[in-house]
């Protein structure tokens, strides 16, 4: 047996270093890596078993192609070359026809590394094809901080356990912040206090001494009222607020408007509950504020974000160790030169660009726009995770659009394709890594060769470049050398690395990045910019989302179980969360007649979805929630949750606003 380091490739803020056990052959087991000094060995369930996915025999091993009905997943398989000489024979078509504007890669979250998730970048820059705005998860919450602190760093979830007061403010930390939940239950066996403020507080109840529902999108009112208590009880910080942050004065006189009782109105929360959250927050010495991404999804979503922010350096706890904001930019980086791996120096075009969030529409040719004949889809399975899920699926429908699929497993996206090319596991392949929510590097080599005639993204788009009759030497080398090449051209975030620390990135782990100082303003102005004038909304103030004429609020909520669409392949994890379900407050269920697992329809202008639903106190009033991203096939009508969200965009960031629809639901 030989044990290898390697990491986690998943969309999660940690990037956990692993342990593969191997017999030189086949992994036998994966393990935390205790040597990691973020996770320090704490996996979740679904790494744990990560073999059971490299070995499903569900796997897709060979290339393979369409020969029914689209959509009706039936393929045979064809050899590498005639996969690649179908593939550039289309891709010449089109580049002829209809120019490289028709040509549309599509990738997002499958893999969270540098190389395989953004490698395809420099084949379609050569191109000239569309240039995809990937804005699908949080950007509004990127945006919304950065108005405020442009680069500062805020809190690494390692700093949590000098805190002394926690608000988990929108943030499921069970399904997406595994590592730090130990600090929050130390922190309560400390005698400190944890209040959960959410949606939807199924899965972070019983971990918090105090859960405060709130009307989904209206979390920027309830941040406001904090603030206008804080300054009227005289908890602000005057000195440092006035010092550090520009527009301070003009901010705080629009605070006045901002009553608990003018909240109360709009976020459900009792005007009481607002003035003794704020005075417990204010009489905090290093007060955190662990934010998620799922109330920055809605058409407000920035200026909700921008409100929050403020809010967490109102009484200068980011002077104080474990005191300020986290889940937003930790301030580490940047690590590696994107531009020796995506080639932006290739383009001789001006790229036409899609965002991700209108994929349906720009298939469908919306806006006179030239139509997208081939699709090109990798790390991604949009059918089940991008808005506007019939939207989609009609596009992919067209019989003039030609679309290919990376993929491991018989995904809703890949039924739909012309071309299957079967993809590597992290294990099968070499990248480096760096994780969002903590301050950490780490590079991770080809441990196991890849089952059957599996290839890695890098392979795969080189044989395509080779297949187009490009010669440039960057599609002639490894994807290890080109780990080495960023290696050897390090940024800010690797300079000052020693030479232990270079020797483990050849080898092979993961490095602990020093904290940032959080008072090292690293904005445009040098402060924090309480007042933004380069935004249309210069004044931070509340602002109301899209919502809708139906009369519950929908959220999507991360599941413990599966991530995104990955891992639907194991019975295990899917077994253990069950079937789609609907979360409805007892009051919006008892005026519908729906009792607890009734079949229940969710229905909108864009279509209807069926679940189960699951009656809870622990879900707001008028709001509903779907928990997970689910297969087609495990829906009674084959609709998803996403059948129900319409495209529209966030304030700032061109974010998707996945929470920000409304629908209505009755009893099947």
């Amino acid at each position: 047996m030989t044990t290898y380091k390697t990491i986690c490739p998943y969309d999660c803020p940690t990037t956990c270093g692993l342990l593969a056990e191997t017999d030189n052959d086949r992994i036998v087991k994966i393990k935390g890596d205790p040597d990691d000094l973020i996770s320090g060995g704490l996996i979740c369930r679904k790494m744990q078993r990560y073999e059971k996915s490299i070995y499903s025999s569900k796997r897709i091993t060979t290339p393979l192609k369409r020969v029914g009905k689209k959509g009706a997943g039936e393929f045979i398989p064809v050899s590498w070359n005639e996969a690649v000489s179908t593939i550039v024979e289309r891709w010449k078509q089109a580049l002829a026809e209809n120019g490289p504007d028709s040509i549309l890669p599509f990738y997002y979250s499958g893999v969270m590394s540098f190389i395989h998730r953004n490698c395809g970048d420099a084949l379609f820059n050569k191109m000239g094809a569309c240039l995809l705005i990937k804005t699908l998860c949080a950007s509004a919450k990127g945006a919304g901080y950065s108005a405020v602190m442009g680069e500062t760093g805020g809190l690494d979830p390692r700093e949590l356990a000098d805190s002394d007061f926690y608000i988990v403010w929108g943030c499921n930390m069970k399904a997406t912040r595994l590592q730090s939940m130990p600090d929050i239950v130390r922190a309560r066996k400390n005698g400190k206090r944890v209040v959960l403020i959410e949606s939807y507080a199924h899965e972070m109840a019983s971990y918090c001494d105090q859960v405060v529902l709130v009307t989904p999108g209206t979390d920027g009112a309830l941040a406001l009222a904090m603030m206008h208590v804080l300054h009227e009880e005289g908890m602000t910080d005057l000195e440092f607020m006035r010092t550090e942050a520009v527009g301070f004065d003009e901010f705080k006189e629009t605070l006045s408007t901002y009553s608990p009782e003018w909240a109360e109105g709009i976020t459900g929360v009792p005007a009481k509950v607002i003035v003794e959250l704020a005075r417990e927050y204010g009489a905090a010495s290093a007060p955190a504020i662990i934010l998620g991404s799922g109330n920055s999804r809605h058409g407000n979503g920035g200026m909700t974000v921008r409100l929050i922010t403020i809010l967490s350096a109102f009484t200068g706890a980011w002077t104080r160790s474990g005191g300020g904001l986290c889940g937003c930019n930790t301030g580490g980086g940047p690590y590696v030169d994107m531009d020796r791996i995506t080639r932006p120096d290739f383009r001789r075009n001006k790229a036409r660009t899609v965002n991700i969030n209108k994929l349906g529409s720009a298939l469908q040719g919306e806006n006179g726009e030239t139509p997208i004949r081939c699709l090109h889809i990798y790390a991604s399975n949009p059918v089940a995770s991008v808005a506007n899920q019939q939207g989609i699926e009609n596009g992919l429908l067209n019989p003039e659009l030609f679309t290919v699929v990376h993929e491991r497993f018989m995904t809703d996206t890949a039924r739909y394709a012309d071309i299957i090319l079967p993809a590597t596991f992290s294990v099968e392949q070499s990248d480096c890594y760096s994780s969002y929510g903590y301050c950490s590097f780490g590079t991770a080599y080809k441990i196991i060769p890849a089952p059957g005639e599996c290839k890695s993204n890098w392979d795969i788009f080189c044989l395509l470049a080779k297949g187009m009759g490009y010669e440039d030497s960057y599609f002639y080398q490894t994807e290890e050398n080109l780990i080495k090449e960023l290696l050897e051209h390090p940024l800010q975030g690797l300079v000052d690395l020693s030479v232990e620390q270079r020797e483990i990135l050849k080898t092979g782990g993961l490095l602990s990045i020093p904290f940032a100082d959080h008072t090292d303003w690293r904005t445009p102005t040098g402060k924090m910019q309480i007042v933004n004038n380069d935004l249309a909304a210069p004044i931070p103030h509340y602002q109301e989302n899209h919502g809708g004429s139906y009369p519950l609020r929908l959220i999507a909520a991360p599941s413990a179980e599966t991530l995104n669409s990955i891992f639907l392949e194991r019975d295990d994890l899917v077994d253990r969360r069950g079937d789609m379900t609907l979360a409805i407050h007892p009051d919006d269920a008892a005026v519908r007649d729906i009792a607890d697992k009734d079949l229940v329809r969710a229905f909108n202008d864009l279509g209807e979805v069926t679940f189960i639903a699951r009656v809870t106190s622990l879900v707001a009033k008028g709001a509903v929630t779907a928990v997970g991203v689910f297969d087609t096939r495990q829906s009674v009508t084959g609709n998803l949750v996403n059948t129900l969200h319409h495209e529209r965009l966030s304030d700032i960031g061109e974010a998707t606003t996945l929470n920000d629809n409304t629908v209505d639901v009755s009893k099947v």
